[in-house]
């Protein structure tokens, strides 16, 4: 059995018979009363979302789960492919598992997937990736005077973030996966 001070993002949870994995979680500590944690769970078998609350002294099931670090290699459909860099072999993994991630992949990227069972359950970016501009609309004299030090730029996987007006076109930038924001020039 293992403590709620184990669940993190990915991590599968045997839950009324049925396994789940964290899609998101948040640990609580009020200033009055005990702590706990919210977590977000979808169940493997049916897709099914739930939200759970577990209090500190509640004890679970995490399931163990291997990591691979695998290449994403490109998308069909609903599903995305990914390769075993070791021994070649491709699995595929459906958009919904993926969930919000799915914006940050581009080709040839190398991600770590949570297999239980050889089946693909999680999916862990780098914390900063790199991509290239593609479209980035030339800063204004005067932009900055008035406050708006920030542009939308576009990127080589279509992803369209904010960054900060001094950023041109064909540079190589890097975007932090947890925030979602402009980090730092490559």
């Amino acid at each position: 059995m293992s403590s709620t001070s184990d669940i993190r993002k990915g991590a599968v949870i045997h839950h009324q018979n049925d396994l789940f994995v964290v899609v998101e979680f948040q640990h609580v500590n009020p200033g009055k009363g005990a702590a706990f944690t919210r977590t977000r769970m979808k169940a493997l078998g049916t897709g099914k979302v739930i939200e759970i609350t577990y209090k500190t002294s509640e004890s679970l099931e995490i399931v163990s789960v291997q990591f691979q670090t695998m290449q994403y290699l490109y998308k069909s459909g609903n599903n995305y492919a990914f390769m075993n860099m070791q021994n070649y072999e491709q699995i595929e993994m459906d958009e919904e598992l993926i969930g919000d991630e799915a914006k940050y992949l581009k080709e040839s990227l190398e991600v770590i997937i949570g297999l239980y069972e050889e089946r693909p359950v999680s999916i862990q970016l780098p914390k900063k990736i790199q991509y290239k501009v593609t479209e980035a609309p030339p800063a204004v004299k005067g932009d900055s005077a008035s406050g708006n030090v920030t542009k939308e730029i576009v990127l080589d996987n279509g992803l369209t973030i904010q960054a900060p007006i001094f950023i041109k076109e064909g540079e190589e930038i890097l975007v932090n996966t947890e925030t979602g924001l402009y980090s730092a020039r490559a």
